[in-house]
């Protein structure tokens, strides 16, 4: 991190007051999904894309429509399917008629907005899929040779269904590393569903009032930003990405018997933003090992690359994420052979 001032007490309980509004209102929307509405907000903190897997109906299209109506934001939804072309996401030129004769006017696509709800994006090609790797990336989108910029602030929050189904794509690594978080939603149990049930005619989702704007959530940023990360703690993000690779001396069985590429530089910077986030969320100046452990599987868990042995075992990245955290200690102890 770039030299900066740590937030004032003052600062980090304006923006942690926000942070609460917003996910009250969520929960608000989605009954029973505490965790997963804590990470969505942690990575909208971190200006990080997420990843939804999950079945349809578990609310994922309403969490978006609740987050960017909190965020006071606009938003847009973009049912991907197998016809789409990259020009449907980005936008494209017609000829037009104007007072200067036939000229190539462009209009934008959907990706023109601050919140983007890519919906079953695996079910689109490779070749459409790929549209979004720039936009994600670079906040910008190229299209005949001009650039042009994206809203602010700008995410991607897309779902997908489980790779099992048919008619699906799975999404290259190269797009997969460009979402913060991975996150599965899961069904609710019998309790929250009798509640869906009593309180929702319908199904509606009650409307919300926005808790900020565009530029509060740039003040929102700026603290995040200034959140204290600790050497030690830096230190054991490093050694838990290092950890990740098969043929690092730390990495534990699990990682060498199923994963055939370890997780990315990225990985780190990905655990480091979203835990200065989380930090936040509780109210605190810096970031703790439990603030670096708790992002540290949907961060890491789609960044890994299995062997073909994990799918024949039933391992997923999220449960070798969760045995590399019980193997690597928070402090790096130095051990009488690394002196020698």
């Amino acid at each position: 991190m770039t030299s900066k001032s740590l937030p004032s007490p003052e600062e980090i309980e304006r923006a942690k007051s926000h942070a609460d509004e917003i996910l009250k209102g969520l929960e608000k929307v989605l009954f029973g999904q505490e965790e997963l509405i804590r990470l969505t907000v942690v990575a909208c903190l971190s200006r990080g894309h997420v990843l939804l897997e999950g079945l349809p109906g578990l609310g994922k299209t309403e969490l978006v429509k609740g987050l960017a109506s909190l965020l006071g934001i606009e938003n847009r939804r973009l049912q991907f399917t197998p016809d789409l072309l990259p020009g449907d996401v980005t936008g494209g030129h017609m000829l037009e008629a104007t007072e200067h004769g036939h000229k190539l006017v462009f209009h934008p696509g959907p990706v023109f907005t601050n919140f983007l709800l890519a919906d079953e994006i695996n079910r689109a090609s490779p070749k459409t899929q790929s549209a979004l790797l720039e936009a994600m990336q670079e906040r910008r989108v190229t299209v005949l040779g001009e650039t042009r910029e994206l809203p602010f602030p700008f995410y991607v929050l897309a779902t997908q269904n489980p790779i099992e189904l048919e008619g699906t794509y799975p999404l290259p690594e190269a797009q997969l590393d460009r979402f913060l978080f991975k996150l599965d939603v899961h069904g609710v149990d019998s309790s929250v569903m009798t509640r869906i049930l009593l309180e929702r005619d319908s199904g509606q989702t009650p409307a919300l009032s926005p808790v900020t704007d565009a530029e509060g959530l740039k003040s929102m940023f700026d603290v995040v930003d200034s959140i204290y990360l600790p050497p030690a703690v830096a230190g054991y993000i490093a050694r838990l990405v290092a950890a990740s690779h098969p043929g690092g001396p730390a990495a534990p069985k699990a990682i060498t018997e199923y994963v055939r590429h370890g997780a990315s530089p990225r990985a780190a910077i990905a655990i480091a933003n979203s835990a200065r986030a989380h930090a936040l969320l509780s109210g605190k100046p810096n970031v703790g090992f439990d603030d670096a452990r708790a992002v540290a599987i949907p961060a890491m868990g789609h960044r890994i690359v299995l062997d073909y042995r994990a799918r024949l075992d039933g391992r997923g990245g999220a449960d070798l994420i969760r045995e590399l955290l019980a193997s690597v200690p928070e402090v790096d102890v130095d051990l009488p052979e690394k002196r020698a």
